[in-house]
């Protein structure tokens, strides 16, 4: 009898393959179909590591480099590569590396035990990494008992992946070791080190970044950070430290000791006092009339604008806010992207005329009946909302668009002061493993949604990647320009986000295309405990994405 075949659904096309071959096989012999590598397989629509073998019949798709999960593990793969390679270099003792966060298309790391890396050690290290990865080394993963794994890592001196696995409820976790060098990694691997030849390594601040490829999965991007992003990250670093909660599993200590009050309390008023400072120097510039605050989605434009307005009222001025959605044009002259779809991300989707001669008119100190945006008829409409700048008289305006000189152009840039809000991720899964902060604004997104405007998780997961690609054109390029930036995220809002999210993430069905990055979520706000919402302000940023703000959000 001849070996027994499954049938594979791959690539338009159904192939036969004895049973416990590799995916990695396949992969090999489908490859030259593609311009990125494969790196993953998606089996039946669960991500499947290239070492796992065919069991049965199912339908099969590749993930490339270029893709966004495909992306992910091979940054996780050179960070262990890295490891291994400075581990080889520098002995135990000294190796300890530290990844804090991304910026722009690189991984900003510290040498613990060692101060600040010089180019020499940087080529050397590059060097190593690229001696092994000609060597194709297999990274293996193996399955751990989750104390196992929390000793051993204690043994090793990484304390936060020890206190990380101290809130695990599985009772295995899953380790990686390259040539020994073993380490526990939030997501999948590469096969092996053959695939991990794009990367390049610069001194920068207080380490050194570790660069990745951007839009070409084969060419390592230029190293362009934006100065006032780092140090909103570096200070946000700092409250962490204040509040000594700084990863995953530090904030789940804060949680089980009965800390988390005191926490939410400090941080509030951390954030209050930083607003507070931000409405001081815009009353200390003469002639200052518009507050432009800009963000991506999710950021907290709304409630932020309306906690500004109050410490600027506290300083003797009187504040308006105004959002620019109210500018949309009629829903029939929106214009639409590539795909056909309205879109609404876009600058030519604001009726940028009709803003710049309110606002010059507002400016001249003459009366403006401003109007509302209704988007139950998806038109503009007049209710008799007129407003007068007079002196002391300030507007805050919270648009996406708000630091585009080309929204305000005929505004001078003395009478603007310009403000760049985000929600950064101030916590890290342990020493080696950042969260992304694009991950806590999708979560944010998911439960605001589902409330107000009666979105599925599905929809709003299905929908992300477009208003991504509209942030990149038409948000952060101008992050720059503004005169402050400010971190509208909070150390423990996951904890109570989880609530929320977990059960809409549940709804999606395995079948959905975005049952993966559901699944994903899913696996992620498992890292954190639980924090019910009573404790949380009523003016809390949070609120406009849980409910019950005492503002129009």
């Amino acid at each position: 009898m001849g070996e027994e075949k499954i049938i594979l659904h791959l690539c338009g096309e159904q192939k036969a393959y004895p049973i416990g071959t590799s995916y990695l096989e396949i992969a090999q012999e489908y490859q030259d179909r593609y311009r990125d590598d494969i790196i993953l397989v998606s089996v039946d629509n669960h991500l499947r590591e290239l070492h796992k073998r065919v069991k049965k019949g199912a339908d099969v798709s590749f993930i490339t480099t270029a893709d966004g999960a495909g992306k992910k593990t091979y940054r996780r793969s050179v960070t262990l590569l890295m490891q291994k390679a400075l581990y080889n270099l520098l002995g135990k003792e000294r190796a300890t590396v530290r990844v804090l966060y991304c910026i722009s298309q690189a991984y900003y790391c510290e040498l613990v035990n060692y101060g600040k890396p010089d180019e020499g050690l940087l080529r050397r290290l590059k060097e190593e990494m690229l001696r092994i990865a000609k060597e194709k080394l297999p990274i293996q993963k193996s399955s751990v008992a989750t104390d196992e794994a929390a000793e051993m890592f204690h043994e090793f001196g990484m304390p936060e992946k020890e206190c990380l696995f101290r809130y695990r409820r599985s009772s295995r976790v899953n380790i990686y070791s390259l040539d020994n060098y073993m380490d526990y990694f939030y997501g999948y691997m590469a096969p092996h080190t053959g695939y991990l030849k794009y990367f390049d390594f610069k001194p920068y601040r207080d380490g050194f970044v570790l660069m990745f490829p951007g839009a070409n999965s084969k060419e390592v991007d230029s190293f362009c950070p934006s100065e006032n992003y780092v140090d909103t990250l570096n200070s946000s670093r700092e409250w962490g430290k204040k509040l000594r909660v700084d990863s995953i599993g530090a904030l789940n200590s804060a949680i089980a000791s009965g800390r988390m009050q005191d926490i939410i309390m400090v941080q509030e008023a951390l954030m209050e006092q930083r607003i507070g400072q931000m409405a001081g120097m815009i009353a200390a510039r003469d002639n200052c009339k518009f507050v432009m605050v800009a963000g991506p989605s999710s950021s907290g434009k709304t409630t932020f604008a309306h906690r500004l307005a109050i410490q600027l009222s506290a300083l003797g001025l009187r504040p308006y806010t105004l959002s620019l959605d109210d500018y949309y044009l009629d829903r029939d002259q929106t214009p639409r992207d590539a795909d056909g779809k309205l879109d609404f991300e876009c600058l030519e989707a604001l009726d940028v005329p009709l803003f710049n001669r309110d606002m010059s008119a507002l400016l001249r100190g003459e009366n403006v009946e401003l109007p509302t945006f209704s988007f139950k008829k998806g038109r503009r409409e007049y209710r008799g909302r007129v407003l007068k700048l007079g002196e002391g008289d300030i507007l805050v305006i919270e648009g996406i668009h708000g630091l585009n000189d080309q929204l305000s152009h005929t505004l001078p840039r003395e009478c603007k002061f310009k403000i760049f809000i985000s929600a950064l991720t101030q916590l890290n899964l342990d020493e080696h493993n950042y969260l992304p902060s694009t991950d806590g604004r999708l979560i944010r997104r998911i439960v605001r949604d589902a409330r107000t405007r009666n979105t599925t998780a599905q929809e709003t997961i299905a929908m992300w990647h477009s208003v991504r690609r509209g942030e990149e054109k038409y948000i952060f390029p101008f992050q720059d320009g503004a005169d402050i930036m400010f971190n509208s995220g909070l150390i423990y809002e996951l904890s109570v986000l989880k609530l929320y999210a977990e059960p809409l993430l549940f709804h999606i069905e395995k079948s959905a295309p975005e049952y993966m990055e559901a699944k994903r979520l899913l696996k992620f706000l498992d890292y954190f405990l639980p924090v019910p919402s009573e404790e949380i302000a009523k003016n809390s940023i949070l609120r406009e994405f849980i409910g019950g703000s005492i503002f129009s959000v």
